[in-house]
């Protein structure tokens, strides 16, 4: 259930590899008094990209050569986003989101952090990233089903 997908946490003392659920974090809100209470202790702040990445990188055990090669980026580019130096457009950040092997929520958050729009379900080209996410397809052959189906795919849009 979507609700229910972890996302890593960064490693700041609250215990590395732990893990802060969606809905513990709904259910934290609904518990509080008032807006404030709950953001003066959920420390939401949103990471960088380049942070938020490289926490999905470690939680999932790659390496980044792994992950460049999971994604079709190119390196020194690929590169460039975990350091911070560079902010992937849509298709790369969906590229990256591929190569480190990301849940939908974790691409969701990927693309929001990138500043990037969300993958929507009524959109074709997106409906089609969205189903090969969940069924965990990898990059090339989600290009595959994109050209299927008459969509452009990732790699002529990525990198």
């Amino acid at each position: 259930m979507l609700g229910e997908q972890a996302e890593p946490r960064e490693a700041s003392g609250k215990g590395e590899g732990s893990v802060r659920l969606t809905a513990e974090l709904l259910e934290q809100l609904l518990a509080s008094a008032s807006p404030e209470q709950y953001l003066a202790r959920a420390n939401l702040e949103e990471r960088p990209l380049a942070e938020y990445a490289e926490a999905v990188r470690e939680a999932h055990g790659l390496k980044k050569s792994q992950v460049i090669r999971a994604s079709g980026l190119n390196p020194t580019f690929c590169y460039q986003i975990f350091e911070g130096a560079r902010r992937p457009g849509r298709d790369s950040a969906i590229m990256l989101a591929f190569g480190l092997g990301c849940s939908l929520v974790e691409a969701q958050r990927l693309l929001r952090l990138a500043g990037a729009s969300e993958l929507w379900s009524r959109n074709r080209r997106d409906a089609i990233i969205i189903f090969c996410l969940e069924h965990g397809m990898d990059r090339a052959q989600t290009d595959d089903e994109l050209w299927r189906l008459g969509e452009k795919t990732l790699i002529d849009g990525g990198a």
